[in-house]
């Protein structure tokens, strides 16, 4: 649509990502889809690791210290890959929360622990 740098920025959603662009690019981590994405498997990891604490989750297992840290880099070592892995899920799912669990699933398999796989019943 767009054929200039002119007419992007004229075509932009809002003059933060248009007009102001350039000045704004520290807080593209927080405010594009990959932080959208990054902040909901934060908040999954998160969820699970709580849950596996309580005493009303009986059915969640209890993790050590070492499984709570593999738990925890699903969120911290997500990359831009991880995010276009979340997309590639939603285009199957049609349902962008719903890919997010899809990925953690993916993680908690690979990690082959077989606790933390246990995980994706809850998510």
């Amino acid at each position: 649509m767009a054929t200039t740098e002119q007419e992007h920025r004229l075509l932009c959603i809002s003059p933060v990502d248009g007009r102001y662009a350039s000045k704004c690019t520290d807080l593209n981590h927080i405010f594009s889809e990959f932080g959208l994405i990054r902040q909901r498997v934060r908040v999954e990891v998160e969820w699970l690791k709580l849950m596996s604490d309580r005493s009303e989750f009986p059915e969640v297992p209890s993790l050590t210290s070492e499984q709570r840290a593999k738990l925890s880099a699903i969120a911290s070592d997500l990359t831009v890959a991880d995010g276009l892995r979340v997309k590639e899920i939603e285009r199957t799912t049609n349902h962008d929360v719903k890919a997010v669990e899809y990925l953690i699933k993916e993680k908690l398999h690979s990690t082959g622990d077989p606790t933390l796989a246990k995980l994706t019943e809850f998510t």
